[in-house]
């Protein structure tokens, strides 16, 4: 039976539970569960009372049709970071940025707080993870050895806060909020409690002083973020660093933002002297040979609010054994289940004894629906063997009726692709309005499949 004022909380999904057991309830992990101390008061109970005079004036509301500012931002002087937060960090916000381990989360970080003092601001960087001879080297080895960035290694919380009151900081940058811990807590370093308790001192401190906080945070092995999801609340901003093993681009992902658009990417590519800022990410992703193999379409995707041009890779082949693979990167396995099922169903295509492969080109993961259509005529150029045009784009939504539906934005997709010299477009017959290549438009996938198949173009 569980002591009085003590809980039991995961330190993988960081969900709480009243008495311990070998398994989590909320996530299924195992051994995860770890005793913490709580207060008294019984579960439910509710706060004593406070005196009327404690409490206030009480609450004032206003309209919403005064005009409030644009806050002030700092530009970091990194502008693919900059354009990912919105236009430059805000005071008094705070930022969490999450990424595998290794894929340069510490060398981006580096780089915006070098260039940010560059550009005039004060910053201090706390590392947690490294001393400051190897952060020092490393900045070195970037070029950045001029930069006026405070640099300190320490991981107690309360030194680190009085440290960052004292100092009048403009942004400043914790790696990572996992070594974070306080001496008034009894459980360990990265444990639940003293991530969230690290993030909420850190937070209220931002908030306090107006200073740009940026904290860095570990990933699990699924990919979600380490420790309690309430830290996700409690920032303004939460950025993913992304990138696949053996390529050398890093995409960095806005999945929160409280001060910009969310969704919106910025390119890196990954070099010896550290991360270079990629401006046209098209040209990257595509394939600059010249020639355009059987099973390959170029998508003209969606990023955010900056188009994307992709190149969409497909292999359809007779399976040697009983049961055909079914294997695909950058994109979704269910989606890619819902579009063979189209196919077969809608097209006459048959996919039961071939082994079906698709890739996004570049490392780069696409989940807008509008890929749907991409998708389909690089698979049927690679089971009919014939080509797609060499200056032709593709993009639009394939339904389970087999309709070709519009999508979001066919104007600028064409824009981007007119830029980097393609002359047509596959797409929804409604993209013709607003054309800017020559739109070859559909309405059925099957008309979409049986103009590949006899190359009328």
């Amino acid at each position: 039976m569980a002591r009085d004022g003590a809980i039991y909380a995961c330190q993988s999904c960081g969900g709480v539970q009243s008495k311990w057991s070998g398994q989590c309830p909320a996530c299924g992990a195992w051994n995860t569960l770890v005793e913490e101390q709580t207060s008294a008061r019984p579960p439910g109970a509710l706060a004593p009372a406070r005196s009327a005079k404690s409490r206030g004036a009480g609450l004032a509301f206003e309209t919403l049709d005064v005009e409030t500012p644009a806050p002030p931002r700092i530009i970091t002087g990194v502008s693919e970071f900059d354009r990912v937060c919105g236009g430059g960090v805000v005071p008094g916000s705070a930022l969490l940025l999450a990424g595998d381990p290794g894929v340069g989360k510490s060398t981006l970080l580096l780089q915006v707080a070098a260039h940010a003092s560059l550009n005039g601001a004060k910053v201090a960087y706390v590392s947690g993870e490294e001393a400051i001879e190897q952060v020092r080297a490393r900045a070195q080895r970037m070029g950045l050895a001029q930069a006026t960035v405070q640099l300190a290694a320490e991981t107690s919380l309360r030194l680190v806060v009085e440290g960052v009151k004292s100092g009048d900081f403009d942004l400043v940058v914790i790696d990572s909020i996992q070594t974070m811990w306080s001496d008034q807590l009894e459980a360990g370093p990265g444990s639940v409690t003293q991530v969230r308790a690290a993030a909420g001192e850190l937070v209220r401190l931002a908030k306090k002083k107006r200073i740009a906080m940026i904290l860095v945070g570990h990933v699990t092995k699924d990919g979600q973020i380490a420790g309690p999801r309430v830290v996700e609340h409690m920032v303004d901003a939460v950025l993913s660093f992304e990138g696949e093993r053996g390529y050398p681009f890093r995409i960095l992902r806005g999945a929160k933002n409280r001060f910009g658009a969310t969704d919106e990417i910025g390119v890196f590519e990954m070099g010896d002297q550290g991360l270079r800022e990629v401006a046209n990410p098209s040209a990257l992703f595509l394939n600059d040979t010249g020639e355009r193999a059987a099973g390959a379409a170029v998508f003209a995707g969606l990023e955010g609010s900056r188009p994307v041009l992709v190149e969409f890779q497909a292999l359809v082949a007779p399976s040697a054994y009983g049961t055909p693979r079914r294997a695909v990167v950058g994109w979704d396995t269910g989606r890619l289940a819902m579009v063979l099922a189209v196919l077969e169903a809608r097209c006459g295509m048959s996919f039961g004894d071939r082994d079906v492969y698709l890739n996004v080109a570049g490392g780069l993961r696409i989940s807008e629906p509008a890929a749907d259509l991409a998708a389909a005529a690089a698979l049927a150029s690679s089971f009919v063997d014939r080509p797609l045009p060499q200056d032709c784009v593709v993009f639009g939504e394939v339904s389970l009726s087999g309709d070709v539906r519009p999508v979001s934005r066919m104007e600028g997709r064409q824009k981007e692709a007119a830029k980097l010299g393609f002359a047509s477009a596959l797409a929804p017959r409604l993209a013709a309005d607003s054309a800017t290549l020559a739109v070859h438009g559909v309405t059925r996938l099957s008309e979409a499949i049986d103009r590949i198949a006899r190359g009328d173009w």
